[in-house]
């Protein structure tokens, strides 16, 4: 069989080599998420999702909810080359990784919802070509994961972070996402419904393929912009959210147990 040499399967050969743990429970599953109503090429980013049936990458919408440095020589680039080991180094724009978490504890609100009020929920053979780092690449982890080999739940429940929206664990899909074969579910803020995003949804090509389901949140997640480009959220109260899981207090692998953004 031929060797896969594309970058996406050099950067997983890269991390598999780093990954310390068991094999990952394939029921989890990776969250990709985003604003459906930002802007986007003169549309929204939902409708121009919808029009291109792939999810891009940051390198290539030049938008996002964290930091703006997906170009050459920025924070991202660098981040890249250093956690894949150079292999998206002399690759266009369109190759590169998309940006996720793994929701490790079934959160009805995504893995990072940080990152957007809305998410596409991957399907389980997505896993092989997924890599993950705790904490977040912006700290430069040393932590890393594959589906061959997990250990990165344990080091996150031994962080206590300052805000809950800091607690996830980072994942990077290698090559393309495909809306009808690769998402299981659009999962919407219900803050949507009945709106133009709901129709958006319900006419996209992957409706119409059937494969992918259009979900609900049960309760309204309100992500609030704060000072720095950063946002801020209002969880719902109900008696399981981040916030109130149990955080030991203690050091794994040399993480500290309090991380601040800056």
């Amino acid at each position: 069989m031929p060797v896969d040499t594309s970058p996406g399967a050099t950067a997983v050969a890269h991390a598999r080599r780093l990954a310390k743990g068991v094999p990952l429970d394939r029921t989890l599953r990776v969250t990709l998420h985003f604003h459906p109503d930002l802007p986007f090429a003169g549309s929204s980013t939902l409708q121009a999702i919808a029009d291109r049936g792939a999810y891009l990458s940051q390198f290539e919408t030049q938008t996002g909810n964290g930091g703006l440095t997906a170009h050459p020589g920025g924070d991202k680039w660098n981040w890249e080359s250093r956690i894949f080991g150079g292999a998206y180094d002399e690759h266009p724009p369109s190759q590169r990784p998309r940006y996720g978490s793994l929701n490790y504890r079934a959160d009805p609100y995504g893995g990072s919802p940080r990152f957007g009020s809305s998410y596409f929920l991957l399907a389980e053979h997505t896993l092989d070509r997924t890599t993950f780092c705790f904490p977040d690449s912006v700290f430069e982890p040393e932590l890393f994961g594959t589906a061959d080999a997990m250990n990165l739940m344990e080091a996150a429940a031994a962080v206590e972070f300052d805000d809950p929206l800091d607690d996830y664990i980072e994942a990077h899909v290698h090559g393309t996402i495909d809306i009808a074969s690769d998402v299981e579910a659009l999962v919407l803020d219900p803050s949507y419904r009945h709106t133009p995003f709901d129709e958006i949804a319900r006419r996209s090509p992957a409706r119409y393929c059937g494969t992918t389901d259009t979900r609900w949140m049960s309760r309204r997640l309100r992500i609030i912009p704060t000072t720095g480009g950063r946002t801020s959220s209002t969880w719902p109260e109900t008696s399981h959210t981040r916030a109130s899981l149990p955080r030991p207090s203690s050091v794994v692998h040399g993480v500290s147990t309090s991380i601040r953004r800056t």
